[in-house]
C-alpha cells in the first residue's frame, strides 16, 4: 500500500510539472517557471525509474536524482520561483541572458551540493550547513510567497490565496523535516516522507500555477480599465 501511494504521488508530481510547466511557457511565455516545473517533473521521472529498477544506490540514476534535488532546493524552487512570480507581482520581464544565467547558477549549485546528500549532518559540519542553507532559502522564499498571497487576497482571489498559503506551509514543513527531523515511524527508505514530499511538491506546481493565472488575469483586467487601476492604487 505504501509503495502504491508513493508511485501515485510521484506520478502526480510528474504530471503537474510537465503539464503546468508547458502551460507557463505556452500561455504566459514564462520560461523561468515553465522550465523549473519541467525540471521538477524530470526529477520525478528519474526518481520513478530509479525506484522501479530496484533503487540501487550505485546506479547513475541515484546521482542524477540528487543533482535534481539539489538544483531545485537551492535555486529552482527558491530564486527561480521568486523571479518567475515577479512577472505578475512586479511586471518583471527578465532578459534571455538572465534566464540562461540563473539556470546556469542552478546547474552549478546542483552539481556541487549533490555531494553532500547522504552525509550525516550530526558528524559532517559541511553537510550540516548545507542542510541549514536549504532551510534558510526555503524560509526566505516563503516570505515572498506570503507577499504573493497578500497580492492575491487584495486582488479578490481569495481561494487561490488560501490554497497558496496552505501549500507553502506544507512545503516549508517538508523542507524542515527533510534533513533535520526524520519520521521515527518511517521505513529505511523513508517511503512515507517521500510520498508526502512528492505529493506536496506536485500540489505546489498545481496551486502556484492557478494562483499565477489569477493574478495575471487581475493585472490584465486593470490594464484594460485604467480608471479601475487608479482606484485600486488609491
Amino acid at each position: 500500500m505504501k509503495e502504491a501511494l508513493f508511485l501515485l504521488a510521484d506520478l502526480w508530481m510528474i504530471f503537474a510539472g510537465y503539464f503546468y510547466g508547458w502551460k507557463f511557457i505556452r500561455r504566459y511565455g514564462n520560461y523561468l517557471l515553465g522550465l523549473e516545473w519541467m525540471v521538477v517533473a524530470t526529477s520525478g521521472s528519474n526518481f520513478l525509474l530509479w525506484s522501479l529498477l530496484g533503487g540501487d544506490s550505485d546506479s547513475v540514476l541515484y546521482d542524477v536524482a540528487y543533482f535534481f534535488d539539489a538544483f531545485s532546493r537551492s535555486v529552482g524552487i527558491t530564486l527561480i520561483l521568486i523571479m518567475g512570480l515577479m512577472k505578475v507581482t512586479h511586471r518583471y520581464k527578465p532578459s534571455l541572458g538572465v534566464d540562461v544565467g540563473v539556470f546556469g547558477v542552478a546547474i552549478v549549485a546542483g552539481l556541487f551540493l549533490r555531494h553532500f546528500h547522504g552525509a550525516d549532518i550530526h558528524t559532517d559540519r559541511a553537510a550540516f550547513w548545507v542542510a541549514v542553507f536549504y532551510v534558510v532559502v526555503n524560509l526566505l522564499t516563503a516570505v515572498f510567497l506570503g507577499y504573493f498571497v497578500k497580492r492575491l487576497w487584495n486582488a479578490g482571489a481569495r481561494w487561490p490565496a488560501i490554497w497558496t498559503g496552505l501549500v507553502t506551509v506544507a512545503g516549508t514543513a517538508i523542507a524542515i523535516t527533510y534533513d533535520f527531523f526524520p519520521l521515527p515511524f518511517d521505513d529505511a527508505n523513508r517511503t512515507i516522507f517521500y510520498t508526502a514530499a512528492l505529493a506536496t511538491w506536485g500540489t505546489q506546481g498545481f496551486v502556484y500555477f492557478r494562483a499565477y493565472r489569477a493574478l495575471h488575469d487581475h493585472n490584465a483586467a486593470l490594464d484594460a480599465n485604467p480608471a479601475r487601476a487608479i482606484e485600486t492604487l488609491a
